[in-house]
């Protein structure tokens, strides 16, 4: 998946987000904006998960999301 292309279409590509982490608040996707860091940091809290647990999430939704 590449971040850039998410990032530039946003707005569209930030369904899939709310989709797939259904806890995470609308405010803080439009904070992600399409930041792969933040959105590593925005998962640990809600879902209280560790920073590795949170990448290995990241990393299988960009393999089943190919931008």
């Amino acid at each position: 998946m590449n971040w850039d292309i998410a990032a530039g279409n946003w707005k569209q590509f930030k369904g899939k987000v709310k989709e797939q982490w259904e806890n995470l608040a609308a405010d803080p996707q439009d904070v992600l904006a399409g930041k792969r860091d933040t959105l590593s940091g925005q998962l640990q809290e809600p879902y209280g998960v560790g920073k590795n647990n949170a990448e290995e999430q990241i990393k299988r939704f960009e393999a089943s999301h190919r931008v």
